[in-house]
C-alpha cells in the first residue's frame, strides 16, 4: 500500500494557525511560505481547511485558493466553506484536485454525488469530526454547530461513501494539536466500515505514529502540529520526514 503522509493546513483570516482541540488557534505563519517549505522536502500531498469559512457562513477565499495553488506542487484538497456546485467547479479550476466537504453535508448531501459525478469520487473527501463526551462516548462534532442526521459518527461515514465519496478524513477533536498519539481502535473501526481510503489525523506526535495508523487500516495519516512545532517549547519550525527515515519506519516490524 502506499501510504500517504499528508501535512494539513489550518486557515484563519488568511494566515496559518494551529489548533488544540479545535481551540485556541495560534498564528504560525504566512501558509504561501509553508507550502513553499513542502514543495522543497517533496511531500507526498497536501490538505488545507479554512477553519472560519463554514462557521462565519462565508463562501471560499478563492483569491487565496488561487495563490496556494500555484505555488503548491503536489496534489492539495481544500475544504471551508463549500456550498455549492458552482463552488466546486471553481476550486477544480484554480488547480485544486480534491474538495472537503463537511457542514454542507447537513443539508446537502446531493453535492457529493454531483461533484462525483463531474470530476470522479477520488475528488470528494467527506470530514468527520468526532469528539469523546463526557462519558468518553464518541460522538460526531462540527466546529460550525451544525447537526448532522446521523446516529452515530460510523452511520456518518457510511452514508457519505454511499453518496460518493471517495476518502474519509477522520478526526479524532479530543488529540487535534495535543501530540498524545492517535486514535487507532476508531482507525481501525473505520477502516472496516467502507472500502475507500481512511486519512487518519489527529494526534501524530512521534514517526511511529504514521505507521500505527497504517497498520490499523489507514490508507495515509495527516498531521498539523507534527508538522510545524518543534520542541517541548513548541517553535514553530516546519519539517517533514525524509524519505530514508520513511523507509526505516515501513521496514520496522
Amino acid at each position: 500500500m502506499n501510504f500517504r503522509i499528508i501535512p494539513c493546513l489550518l486557515l484563519s483570516n488568511g494566515g496559518l494557525v494551529k489548533t488544540e482541540k479545535f481551540r485556541k488557534p495560534k498564528y504560525v505563519g504566512d501558509p504561501i511560505n509553508a507550502i513553499r517549505i513542502f514543495n522543497e522536502k517533496e511531500v507526498d500531498e497536501l490538505i488545507v481547511i479554512d477553519i472560519d469559512a463554514s462557521a462565519k457562513g462565508s463562501e471560499p477565499d478563492f483569491d487565496l485558493i488561487e495563490q496556494l495553488a500555484s505555488e503548491c506542487f503536489m496534489p492539495m484538497g481544500y475544504g471551508g466553506g463549500v456550498k455549492t456546485l458552482d463552488q466546486a467547479k471553481r476550486i477544480f479550476d484554480l488547480g485544486i484536485e480534491k474538495v472537503v466537504l463537511q457542514s454542507v453535508l447537513a443539508t446537502d448531501r446531493q453535492l457529493v454525488r454531483q461533484i462525483a459525478e463531474l470530476y470522479g469520487s477520488q475528488a470528494v473527501v467527506a470530514s468527520v469530526d468526532v469528539k469523546r463526551d463526557w462519558l468518553g462516548r464518541r460522538k460526531i462534532f462540527c466546529k460550525s454547530g451544525v447537526k448532522f442526521p446521523f446516529a452515530s459518527w460510523q452511520d456518518m461515514v457510511v452514508e457519505f461513501v454511499r453518496e460518493g465519496a471517495g476518502e474519509v478524513l477522520l478526526n479524532a477533536v479530543d488529540l487535534d494539536g495535543t501530540r498524545l498519539g492517535m486514535d487507532l481502535d476508531m482507525v481501525e473501526e473505520a477502516s472496516k466500515l467502507v472500502d475507500v481510503p481512511i486519512t487518519a489525523i489527529g494526534g501524530v506526535g512521534k514517526l511511529q505514529d504514521f505507521k500505527f495508523a497504517r497498520d490499523a487500516g489507514a490508507s495515509a495519516a495527516a498531521a498539523g502540529a507534527f508538522f510545524v512545532f518543534q520542541g517541548t517549547h513548541r517553535a514553530v519550525l516546519i519539517s517533514y520526514p525524509r524519505r530514508h527515515e520513511l523507509l526505516e519506519l515501513w521496514a520496522q516490524a
